[in-house]
């Protein structure tokens, strides 16, 4: 029986971080807007797509829709002490990015069994102008599996967070647009992921395009 909601303990950590650090830093000192919270399904596996351009991205993403997200995070970060225990509690789950890492895929359908909202950029990695030119199929694998919608959301202006390679964040305007539900696709054959995810890219780019 699918889970509707992420564990207890799970959510009291992503409304504290939300509150207390999260929350503050995007609508105060990133002055940011969000607008299609209302898009947003409260139960239920979700997959969120999105486009990449800071570090930033993953809180803010979970942050704006109001659940907690599980991302794929860098492998490196599992093998810090007290981090490693503290990521995999908000939902991450690590990802050896110089391959094609089954057991992310493999997590990342565990979590949306277990009803949570998973999350993936589909450029896979950052992009300086927050576009996506080369698109992975990833995303739309996962949710063709899972058979779990997937939502797009365009942040816009977080690749000036960090501009300049300075070490403290940049009071940048930052705005995050929620864009409607998309059906996965039908069948994990390529042609049909390749369809839903253009779907999602153009979906994206098209809220970016609405910049502030």
């Amino acid at each position: 029986m699918t889970q509707q909601r992420e564990p207890l303990e799970s959510l009291v950590l992503y409304h504290l971080f939300k509150w207390s650090v999260v929350s503050p830093v995007l609508h105060v000192y990133l002055r940011g807007k969000i607008y299609g919270a209302e898009n947003v399904p409260q139960e239920g596996p979700l997959v969120v797509v999105s486009n990449h351009a800071s570090h930033f991205d993953p809180p803010i993403v979970s942050n704006c829709v109001r659940r907690p997200v599980a991302f794929m995070a860098k492998e490196e970060l599992f093998k810090v002490p007290v981090l490693k225990q503290a990521i995999r509690l908000y939902g991450a789950y690590p990802v050896e990015r110089a391959s094609a890492d089954r057991s992310a895929i493999r997590n990342a359908l565990s979590y949306l069994e277990q009803g949570w909202a998973t999350g993936l950029f589909l450029q896979g990695t950052r992009t300086r102008d927050g576009r996506i030119s080369s698109p992975k199929l990833g995303a739309a694998m996962i949710a063709a599996k899972a058979k779990a919608p997937m939502l797009p959301v365009s942040l816009w202006g977080t690749q000036d967070i960090l501009a300049n390679k300075s070490p403290i964040p940049n009071p940048v305007p930052v705005t995050v647009r929620i864009g409607t539900l998309i059906d996965p696709p039908a069948t994990t054959k390529r042609k049909d992921l390749e369809q839903v995810t253009q779907t999602c890219t153009e979906a994206i780019h098209a809220l970016h395009d609405l910049g502030r």
